[in-house]
């Protein structure tokens, strides 16, 4: 496959990832579109290394997935400390904060 049509990809779920992030309600659907934006990065950076041939690019492609475990484990943590405290993990809720 040509560069270009994996930098296409990486725009598409990026843009996918982003609607995702305002759009929903829902701190678990929210938390995958988060994901999703992670990995289309790794997908752009995937692609300039292989075009570049260096090795920097899957480098920083393994940190990022270092990253995106670390928040998931941290996201669904919270998530689930709200959910026991509220009954309810939607994000209109947790606008106002109490003590």
């Amino acid at each position: 496959m040509l560069t270009s049509q994996f930098l296409l990809l990486g725009a598409i779920l990026f843009c996918i990832g982003v609607y995702g992030v305002i759009a929903r309600k829902n701190a678990v659907l929210v938390l995958m579109s988060i994901e999703l934006i992670l990995n289309s990065v790794n997908i752009n950076l995937l692609a300039f290394a292989l075009r570049n041939g260096s090795a920097d690019g899957h480098t920083f492609a393994l940190y990022i997935i270092a990253v995106a475990a670390a928040e998931v484990g941290v996201g669904l943590a919270m998530v689930l400390l709200i959910y026991r405290n509220r009954r309810s993990i939607g994000l209109d809720e947790l606008s106002e904060m109490r003590g």
